[in-house]
């Protein structure tokens, strides 16, 4: 549990900042209104939730050799930190999901928690994808279109803001680099 007090992000409504954000989540949510646009992000929502990465890593682990072993490793340690991350940072700064604040949006597939920022989905496929790409560079087409789906589907499910998405995208960048920072540097120190 944090012992930081909680930063309570301000309502969508005040501030001309903001309004950017709300009338892109709003328009965004309105696509997924669609049935079929609707089901294929809940899809990629779905697949986001862990089960591409863990299939991702377990394929790697199985037919990669030890070259294999050591991308899922490295991918699982990185996931694991993403992880606390964005569960801290949700509990510290309590910022309400569109669909509960934001007229007009919807919820179009449960969360997996109460609070927007940041977009963990997208830290999660973010740093995952940095890390893999490390390791295999020729799954970048794959990797990389998945990852902006995964970014995109939080927004049309009415789950985050754009800006949750974004500053996951940037946090996830940090954590991805990090991790490949400290392997080569536990690599030279061997």
């Amino acid at each position: 549990m944090s012992t930081l007090p909680p930063l309570h992000t301000p309502e969508l409504s005040s501030g001309p900042r903001l309004a950017l954000d709300r009338r892109v989540c709003q328009a965004a949510n309105r696509w997924g209104t669609r049935r079929a646009v609707g089901l294929f992000f809940g899809a990629i929502s779905r697949l986001g939730d862990g089960i591409f990465w863990y299939a991702l890593m377990a394929v790697l682990a199985l037919v990669g050799g030890q070259r294999g072993l050591a991308a899922a490793a490295q991918m699982a340690a990185t996931g694991l930190v993403a992880l606390l991350l964005y569960r801290l940072l949700k509990r510290w700064t309590h910022r309400p999901r569109p669909y509960r604040v934001c007229p007009g949006v919807i919820a179009h597939v449960p969360p997996l928690d109460e609070f927007s920022f940041p977009s963990g989905h997208t830290l999660q496929a973010v740093s995952f994808t940095i890390v893999a790409l490390a390791w295999y560079p020729h799954l970048a087409p794959l990797l990389l279109g998945f990852t902006a789906l995964v970014a995109a589907s939080r927004v049309i499910l009415g789950l985050h803001y754009p800006s949750d998405v974004f500053a996951a995208i940037l946090i996830g960048s940090g954590l991805g680099a990090t991790s490949l920072w400290l392997l080569s540097l536990a690599t030279k120190l061997a």
